[in-house]
């Protein structure tokens, strides 16, 4: 007997459970996202056929090869990336928390990247051979400082939130106060680059990101295994052999990793992480976040919402974090209302 809505899937001496609902919709999250990244390698100043698009995709000769392959496409790449890795993140870290509002850029983890990342720039380290490395440290940092304050002999999601939400705060204070003590031209660029912005960037960001999540992988199959045991309640994970505490340390650690590698490479993208994994939810109607769908979705937010804010106000060009903002903003206000429904008003 297999689990309501699963379907068991052999191949040679192995076996896999899968949500047969979750398996249709990501198989519509990649059509739409192979959509939308053709849309994008298409729309700009110069609008590109998609025939050209696919031939320069292809390898094959195109006059359209600087547009498409030199300009837009690294852009796109990184794109995809920064939103896959926001979105497993998410899912990952509101997996542990056990909260909706648990997202890298709600609690915390994002700004203690960015605070430890503009302070490098505005010391006057800005490879992005080196950013990356820093923002990991210093979401590692911000994610131990909020467990740490939100531990009494347990780890209450309510809490942990209202913490997270302290140190977001205070960090991006502390962040805005480096940026004063820096030259004016490093404080512009870390502006931008604290908004969450695309605009410039290129293989130079894309390739390490790229093969930093391709060996994050193995990591990433683990957390989908080991994610189910948090759907059930401690009591019966406990009966059922599962460590829980190893198992959060993992998935959150992961996710930690995950959302800071994404802001150094773009800044902090704000509610990705927030918006990818609840729509995907509930679009799959799992009792756990499903991570693929997440990261197809969390790629499909950055790229619509990067294509948007290169032709909205064109010639100019906005940051993505404006676009994911102003759609992330209303959704944070409509679950803080929802939740707070379901308890009655209760804080």
């Amino acid at each position: 007997m297999t689990a309501a809505g699963h379907v068991v899937v052999r191949g040679g001496r192995g076996s896999l459970l899968v949500h047969g609902r979750a398996v249709a919709v990501a198989g519509a999250l990649a059509a739409l996202l192979a959509a939308v990244s053709v849309a994008y390698l298409c729309v700009g100043e110069a609008f590109v056929a998609p025939g050209e698009v696919l031939n320069v995709l292809a390898g094959r000769p195109s006059p359209d090869e600087l547009v498409v392959g030199t300009l837009r496409l690294p852009r796109l790449v990184l794109g995809l990336l920064v939103g896959a890795a926001f979105g497993v993140a998410g899912a990952l870290i509101q997996t542990v928390a056990r909260n909706p509002l648990a997202s890298p850029d709600i609690i915390g983890i994002s700004q203690g990247a960015g605070a430890l990342t503009v302070g490098a720039m505005t010391f006057g380290v800005t490879s992005f051979a080196v950013l990356p490395y820093l923002s990991v440290a210093g979401g590692i940092a911000a994610s131990v400082l909020v467990y740490l304050f939100a531990w009494r002999g347990g780890l209450h999601a309510t809490r942990f939130v209202l913490i997270g939400i302290g140190f977001a705060i205070a960090l991006r204070s502390v962040t805005h106060l480096l940026m004063t003590k820096g030259d004016y031209l490093v404080a512009q660029q870390a502006q931008i680059w604290m908004t969450g912005s695309l605009n410039g960037r290129g293989w130079d960001e894309a390739a390490p990101l790229g093969w930093t999540l391709l060996a994050l992988v193995p990591c990433v199959l683990w957390a989908a295994r080991a994610q189910r045991a948090m759907a059930l309640d401690d009591d019966t994970a406990t009966a059922l052999g599962v460590r829980l505490g190893r198992v959060r340390l993992g998935l959150g650690l992961l996710g930690v990793v995950l959302a800071s590698l994404a802001t150094g490479a773009a800044g902090p993208v704000d509610f990705v992480a927030l918006l990818a994994p609840q729509i995907a939810r509930r679009l799959t109607r799992g009792a756990q976040i499903p991570l693929l769908c997440s990261a197809l979705l969390g790629a499909v937010v950055v790229v619509t919402a990067d294509l948007l804010a290169r032709r909205l106000f064109a010639p100019a060009e906005l940051p993505v974090g404006v676009l994911t903002a102003a759609v992330g903003a209303p959704y944070l206000i409509w679950l803080i209302v929802r939740s707070r429904g379901r308890t009655g008003g209760k804080a």
